[in-house]
């Protein structure tokens, strides 16, 4: 397992919040979706309103 960086936006009311999160995954498809989970559950976003810019192994 790797630590990934992820660095992205996504909405937040009326405005876009920018967000960097390490997540540890196995590869950069699973960072991204494991990115869109934690969005999702803790802060009830949808995918649609999540931006990822990059992903990279740290």
């Amino acid at each position: 397992m790797s630590d990934f960086v992820v660095k992205g936006t996504f909405k937040a009311g009326h405005d876009w919040e920018n967000f960097t999160k390490t997540v540890e995954s196995q590869n950069e498809k699973n960072a991204r979706e494991k990115v869109y989970s934690l969005f999702g559950s803790k802060h009830g976003i949808k995918r649609r309103l999540i931006t990822i810019a990059s992903i990279v192994e740290a």
